[in-house]
């Protein structure tokens, strides 16, 4: 099979080569920088493109029997309306392009488009799963954008999967990234209160959930991609904390964080409880499902 990836130099896409791969398949990534990335096998065909903006970059789509829309940038800053327009139009532009390109004329194929479990707003404690509606904040009105470009392709007769991404941990960056060096430095902990719910998935996991989703021909729309064992983030701290041998009681008030980060910290302020519903009805089995054992897997015991 031949699967092309948008975005796929990112924390997510060199991994997902490295799979893809592994299983015999063709992999295209295309991605802004002008070459690809240091982890990027060397099997990989490489575009260099702006998906934002239609061009040559399309005719590669039209050829593929799978696409991997992983594109966007960063929501990991502060949110001006430069910024806000940004984490927009990376993904909402990128999506309509990828859909333009999906040729009528070719064989059965599918879309993976990606989303976020922000697509459900802060709901509190409430157990969300695919069938629940959207908020009402920034990131769920990205998120309905985004997932509405990428369903135009079932039109062109493409099985299209939403898959709505908890936060991913791995070895390589990602949420990590951004904590161990504060807990490392013995100032890690809980942000705000820490009774906010954290829908996270470990990176394995998230990769053979895409590998089980292109072998399940009749799993279609939202798939929620995250560890059935959603955590309060003051449990992910003490977890954290215990694998890297270091306290988690340095807690990071939430006025300090929405002053830094504006809006942006509220999401972190809030979170959502979210279950993968979909893949467990169909039998996905997770690796990494408790968190005390993915951050051991990924950080090693008592690192």
């Amino acid at each position: 099979m031949e699967v092309l990836i948008t975005g796929g130099l990112g924390f997510v896409g060199t991994q997902l080569s490295i799979r893809l791969l592994e299983r015999g398949h063709q992999v295209t990534v295309v991605d802004r920088s002008p070459e690809p990335g240091a982890h990027t096998p060397q099997q990989v065909k490489y575009l260099s493109a702006d998906t934002t903006v239609q061009g040559p970059w399309q005719d590669e789509v039209a050829r593929q029997d799978a696409v991997i829309n992983l594109a966007g940038a960063s929501i990991f800053r502060r949110w001006d309306p430069k910024t806000k327009q940004l984490i927009s139009d990376s993904r909402v532009l990128t999506t309509g392009n990828i859909v333009e390109a999906i040729s009528h004329d070719k064989g059965a194929r599918v879309l993976c488009s990606t989303s976020a479990v922000g697509y459900y707003g802060f709901r509190g404690d409430e157990a969300l799963s695919e069938g629940d509606s959207p908020g009402t904040d920034f990131l769920s009105q990205v998120c309905i954008d985004w997932e509405d470009e990428a369903k135009k392709a079932a039109k062109k007769g493409a099985r299209v999967v939403v898959t709505r991404f908890g936060i991913v941990l791995g070895k390589t960056g990602g949420a990590l990234g951004q904590m161990i060096p504060a807990f490392k430095k013995f100032a890690g902990g809980p942000l705000g209160s820490g009774k906010q719910w954290f829908s996270w998935i470990h990176m394995a996991d998230l990769v053979e959930a895409f590998m089980f989703v292109f072998d399940n021909q009749d799993i279609h729309g939202p798939v929620n991609f995250c560890s059935p064992n959603p955590i309060r983030n003051k449990d992910l701290a003490k977890a954290l904390g215990a694998t890297l041998s270091r306290p988690s009681f340095v807690k990071t008030p939430a006025f300090m964080l929405r002053l830094v980060l504006g809006e942006f910290g509220s999401v972190l302020l809030e979170g959502q409880r979210v279950f993968p519903t979909k893949l467990l009805d169909h039998g996905f089995r997770f690796h990494h499902p408790e968190i005390k054992g993915a951050l051991e897997d990924i950080l090693g015991k008592r690192a």
